[in-house]
């Protein structure tokens, strides 16, 4: 985006804040742009981070609305490892953690954990091509109820 000179290059405002201000606990950038989310097919998941300083190291707690298990979730984990890295070294400071945090797992996570179901092959099957869906028996199975995580498109 071209903000000609209408925006605010928050990445420089957090690393001038740590330098001057390293216990400020608003050391904030967010990567929802407003004015950009209705040319979106979707918001960004990953919402905002925050950025900690304490005893000379850096942690980032980062904020997702939601996450793409398989492809989302591992690239924000790996991006903003490498924004805390590269944060911490022109500010002179040791990395420490990074904090993620997924809304509604935490509900996921509060749930005790119940045994895996078993799955039973019915008939005995020699060329892999000849299973078909009525093959295989699912035993004991005991889900909880569903967590809605429903796409806002």
């Amino acid at each position: 985006s071209d903000y000609s000179n209408q925006g605010v290059d928050q990445l420089q405002k957090v690393i001038e804040t740590i330098k001057t201000n390293p216990d400020d606990r608003r050391i904030i950038m967010c990567a929802w742009n407003p004015k950009d989310i209705s040319l979106m097919a979707l918001p960004p998941c990953h919402a905002l981070c925050q950025f900690y300083v304490l005893n000379g190291e850096l942690s980032c707690q980062l904020y997702q609305r939601s996450g793409d298990m398989g492809l989302g979730v591992p690239f924000n984990i790996a991006s903003y490892s490498l924004l805390t890295y590269m944060v911490a070294h022109v500010t002179g400071l040791k990395v420490s953690y990074l904090l993620y945090t997924v809304s509604l797992l935490l509900f996921q996570l509060q749930r005790e954990p119940r045994p895996f179901p078993k799955l039973r092959i019915l008939r005995e099957i020699k060329d892999i091509s000849d299973f078909k869906a009525e093959d295989f028996q699912i035993e004991d199975y005991n889900p909880h109820p569903p967590i809605k995580m429903e796409m806002a498109v």
